[in-house]
C-alpha cells in the first residue's frame, strides 16, 4: 500500500488521525470505499465527542484522548496534516513499516476513482502569498473559459474536489508544508514555490527541513517549476527535484524578465518563458494596475499565478481578464478608510516577519500596529529594513517585547507605544495611540508580524477588531 494505486479499499484496515477539517471528510470517504476505519484524536473535549458520534453513527470506531496508540491491524494511517512528524503514532507505524498519508496523499491517489479522468493540478506553495496566488490562479483560469477551483490548504477539501459530482479541466491547489510532508506521490502538472522564509520551525526541527518539505511540490512536475528570482532558495529547490525530462525552470520578478523568465517592464506584466523565441520575444500580458492591491509582493504573486497558467496554456488575454476579476480577501492589505489624510490598512493576515516585511515595503511613512505570538521568530531584521519608514509603532500581545527589544536596537528613535494587555479591548486603544503619532500623508498598519490567538481567535477576527476601532474613530 505504500507505492501503488490502491484498487480495492474493501476491508483494508485504515487509521485516520484526527478529526478535524481534513479527518472527518477522510474518515467518511474511506468508510463509504469499503475500509474498516478507526480515528483516533488526542483530544476529549465537547467538540470531539460530537463529531465522534455522528462518525460513530455511520459506523466508524473512534478513539478519543488516545492519538499515540497504533491500533492493532492498521495497515495505513491517513492524518491530518497538523500532526508532528515525531509524533509517538507515526514511531509505532515506522516500526511497523505501517504507510502514513495526508488527506492530499488520499486525494491524489483517489482522483481517478471510478474510471474519471483526473484534472490536472496547478500546485503552489511558499511562506506567503499562497492563498492569493491561487485565487488569482483560479480566476485566469476561469477567465479562460477552463472549469476550475482554488482547493486545498484554502478551505476547500481536494478529497470533494476530486470525489464530487462536478468534474474539473484543472485544479488551482494551495499547498502548505505540513501537507506536502505527508503527500510524497504528488506529482504537479506545474508547480511554484513563491518564498522561502523561516516559519513553522517548531514542526519541522529545522529550516532545511521545512524547505526541503516545500521542495517535494517539485517532484515529477511534467511541464514548469516557478520560482522567485529574487529568492535563490527557491530556485535551489528546482535545481535539486526530480522532475520530468523536459520540464521548464521558469521564474518571476518584478524587474526586467531575463528569457525564460516573467516580470515587469515600464508597468506591464510581460512573459519571455512561453513565446516563441524567447530570446528575442515578450508578450505582454497585464498592467501592473490591473493588480489590487499593487504591491510589490502582490505584484509577484499575479506574475507567478500567470506563469502557471501559461504553462498550462492560458492565453495572454484571460490573464488581464482574470487579474482584473480578482478581488483579494479580507485582512491582506485592505483599505480601511482615510481619516484625516491618513489611510488606515488591514493586513491581519501579515502573522509571521516575512509577509510584516512585504507589507511594511508597500508604504513610505507608516506607524505600524505590530505584537502577538511570534512562533519564535525574531525581529531585528524586519526591523532594521523597515526602520526609515516608521513615523511610530503601536505594540500589542504576549510577545510584543521582542520586537520593542529590537526597535530599540534598530530605531531607537522612532517612538513606541507599548500597550500591556492583551485583551480584545487592547486594538481600540491601539488604533487610537496610532492616530495619535500619525500625520497627513501616513499610513496607520495593522501588520503584526505575529499569529493572533493570544488576543484573538484568529487573524480575521484581529482584522475584525482593528476596523470596527477605525469606523469606531471616524464616528467620532
Amino acid at each position: 500500500m505504500g507505492s501503488g494505486q490502491v484498487t480495492d479499499w474493501q476491508g483494508k484496515n485504515v487509521t485516520v488521525a484526527g478529526l478535524g477539517v481534513s479527518g472527518v471528510p477522510a474518515a467518511k470517504v474511506l468508510h463509504g470505499l469499503g475500509a474498516r476505519v478507526t480515528v483516533v484524536n488526542d483530544g476529549d473535549d465537547e467538540r470531539a465527542r460530537a463529531q465522534a458520534e455522528k462518525l460513530q453513527a455511520l459506523g466508524i470506531a473512534v478513539r478519543l484522548g488516545d492519538g499515540d496508540s497504533l491500533p492493532d491491524g492498521t495497515e495505513l494511517i491517513v492524518t491530518a496534516p497538523g500532526w508532528k512528524p515525531d509524533k509517538a503514532l507515526f514511531r509505532a507505524a515506522e516500526k511497523a513499516d505501517v504507510p502514513v498519508w495526508g488527506d492530499v496523499e488520499l486525494a491524489w491517489r483517489l482522483r481517478d476513482h471510478g474510471g474519471r479522468t483526473p484534472a490536472p493540478w496547478l500546485a503552489v506553495t511558499g511562506t506567503n502569498g499562497k492563498t492569493t496566488t491561487v485565487q488569482m490562479l483560479a480566476s485566469i483560469l476561469k477567465a479562460a473559459g477552463l472549469r476550475t477551483a482554488a482547493v486545498g490548504n484554502i478551505g476547500v477539501s481536494l478529497l470533494d474536489a476530486v470525489l464530487g459530482e462536478e468534474t474539473y479541466d484543472v485544479l488551482a491547489v494551495e499547498l502548505s508544508s505540513y501537507q506536502l510532508h505527508w503527500a510524497p506521490s504528488l506529482r504537479a502538472h506545474s508547480a511554484a514555490v513563491l518564498n522561502l522564509a523561516p516559519d513553522h520551525l517548531d514542526w519541522h526541527g529545522s529550516m532545511e527541513a521545512y524547505a526541503a518539505d516545500k521542495g517535494r511540490i517539485y517532484e515529477g512536475n511534467r511541464i514548469a517549476c516557478v520560482y522567485n528570482a529574487a529568492d535563490k532558495a527557491t530556485e535551489d529547490l528546482v535545481r535539486e527535484a526530480d522532475v520530468e525530462e523536459g520540464c521548464w525552470a521558469i521564474g518571476f520578478t518584478l524587474g526586467t524578465p531575463a528569457p525564460s523568465q516573467l516580470g515587469v517592464v515600464d508597468g506591464i506584466l510581460v512573459d519571455r518563458a512561453f513565446v516563441p523565441n524567447r530570446q528575442k520575444n515578450a508578450q505582454e500580458l497585464a498592467e501592473v494596475a490591473d493588480i489590487r492591491p499593487p504591491a510589490p509582493h502582490n505584484i509577484a504573486n499575479a506574475l507567478a499565478a500567470a506563469a502557471l497558467a501559461r504553462a498550462y496554456g492560458v492565453p495572454a488575454a484571460a490573464v488581464r481578464e482574470g487579474l482584473r476579476a480578482f478581488t483579494p480577501d479580507a485582512h491582506r492589505i485592505a483599505h480601511v478608510a482615510d481619516l484625516d489624510g491618513v489611510a488606515y490598512v488591514d493586513d491581519s493576515k501579515a502573522t509571521n516577519t516575512h509577509a510584516a516585511q512585504a507589507s511594511l515595503a508597500s508604504y513610505e511613512s507608516i506607524v505600524w500596529i505590530a505584537g502577538g505570538l511570534a512562533k519564535g521568530a525574531t525581529f531585528d531584521e524586519l526591523v532594521a529594513g523597515a526602520a526609515g519608514r516608521l513615523r511610530g509603532v503601536v505594540l500589542i500581545g504576549a510577545d510584543r517585547g521582542l520586537i520593542r527589544d529590537a526597535l530599540a536596537r534598530h530605531a531607537p528613535e522612532v517612538p513606541v507605544v507599548d500597550l500591556d494587555r492583551t485583551d480584545t479591548g487592547a486594538m481600540l486603544q491601539a488604533v487610537q495611540e496610532a492616530k495619535r503619532l500619525a500625520r497627513a500623508g501616513d499610513t496607520v498598519l495593522l501588520a503584526p508580524a505575529c499569529a493572533s490567538m493570544d488576543m484573538f481567535v484568529n487573524y480575521n477576527q484581529r482584522g475584525d477588531a482593528f476596523a470596527a476601532a477605525v469606523r469606531e474613530l471616524a464616528a467620532r
